[in-house]
């Protein structure tokens, strides 16, 4: 297939809008255009990760975090990128990452975290914010139906469990058509006046695009007048983290239990025990300790994340069980989830997971 397919459907599942201003997701390596037959999908890229697609014959690599973060200003033998970037060229091979991205939207990281600890009813812990905007548009009453629904068809409208959202108001248009012009209704340079519908609709911002296009092809008129507001309200579908309860309530210990053998990690670090069940629960893959003032307000009697600093663990002290679980191990999943997602879409590509182990932490 061809890899600008792959990343559409990318863009689809997590929107590279979604990124951190550090992150770099996307295509790394590679031409849109180009043919790829063969993934192999990983956490981290490393020289072993190239080694085993060249061996593997894959000509794409999928990885969670990015390879080229910061720009380079050459590719030679001066720093491991710049090593692993020279091989992936000579070898042919093409790369894409979902970071950050991955990490925000409700079906990724998080996700498969939470799925493996067993934690049920979860939501995105911190909702991200400036995301969303409000499309406005002008339509005459006779094509009101067919606007609308163009615009509900190409991703406007939906607010949690509700699609097809709006609010539409009754009123009076003018215009006057120049002498160039083709006018819906009305007569070249006579002032107009017709009863039209103002359509309001929320869109998520990497929508827009395809919203917009819907609505203007859809609309009678030559010229469409049409506003867009950003808007300051929370995405409830895209955010940093997750909550969500245990089945049954169980003692400090015995999560603790869960966590290691779930996760198949020899420690954990965590912060003094609050003497209480767990039950409600906040978990972010990786870096995720800023979240902690979220998980506290929100009342989780337990935070997973990693990289988790000193003192933190003064702040969580008898408020909140804060576990660190590392950075890897608790982003390992996202291979597994990711292959199960593009393998669903793409039946008939070629996809592999890498058998590497990248973590570049070891335990004695």
């Amino acid at each position: 297939m061809l890899l600008k397919d792959l990343l559409n459907f990318f863009e689809q599942i997590a929107p590279e809008m979604l990124q951190e201003d550090y992150d770099n997701c996307g295509l790394q390596i590679g031409l849109p255009n180009q043919e790829v037959s063969k993934g192999l999908i990983c956490l981290d890229i490393t020289s072993q990760v190239i080694s085993e697609a060249r061996t593997k014959g894959c000509d794409l690599i999928i990885s969670h975090h990015p390879l080229i973060f910061k720009g380079l200003k050459r590719i030679s033998d001066q720093s491991d990128t710049e090593i692993i970037v020279r091989e992936a060229i000579q070898c042919g091979i093409a790369i894409v990452s979902l970071h950050t991205n991955f990490d925000k939207v409700y079906q990724g990281v998080n996700l498969a975290l939470g799925q493996k600890l067993g934690i049920q009813n979860m939501r995105i812990l911190d909702p991200q914010k400036g995301s969303l905007r409000k499309l406005v548009t002008f339509c005459p009453t006779s094509h009101v139906d067919a606007v609308r629904r163009a615009m509900f068809d190409a991703g406007a409208g939906k607010i949690g469990d509700y699609d097809s959202c709006s609010f539409n108001t009754e009123g009076t248009g003018t215009f006057k058509a120049g002498m160039q012009a083709s006018p819906f209704v009305g007569t070249k340079h006579e002032l107009h006046f017709e009863s039209e519908v103002k359509i309001e609709s929320i869109v998520p911002a990497w929508l827009l695009g395809n919203v917009v296009k819907a609505m203007i092809e859809s609309h009678p008129y030559e010229e469409v007048a049409y506003d867009i507001y950003m808007l300051e309200n929370k995405y409830p579908e895209a955010g940093f983290g997750m909550i969500g309860e245990l089945e049954i309530p169980m003692p400090e210990h015995d999560f603790l239990e869960l966590i290691k053998n779930s996760l198949q990690i020899p420690y954990l670090r965590h912060s003094a025990f609050c003497n209480k069940n767990i039950k409600k629960v906040a978990i972010c893959g990786g870096s995720g300790s800023f979240l902690l003032p979220e998980a506290m307000a929100l009342n989780a009697h337990a935070f997973v994340t990693a990289e988790i600093k000193y003192h933190q663990f003064f702040e969580a002290s008898k408020k909140i069980l804060l576990v660190d679980a590392g950075h890897f191990e608790t982003e390992q999943f996202a291979v597994d989830y990711l292959y199960n997602i593009v393998n669903k879409k793409f039946s008939n590509f070629a996809l592999l997971k890498s058998g590497v182990n990248t973590n570049p932490v070891c335990y004695f």
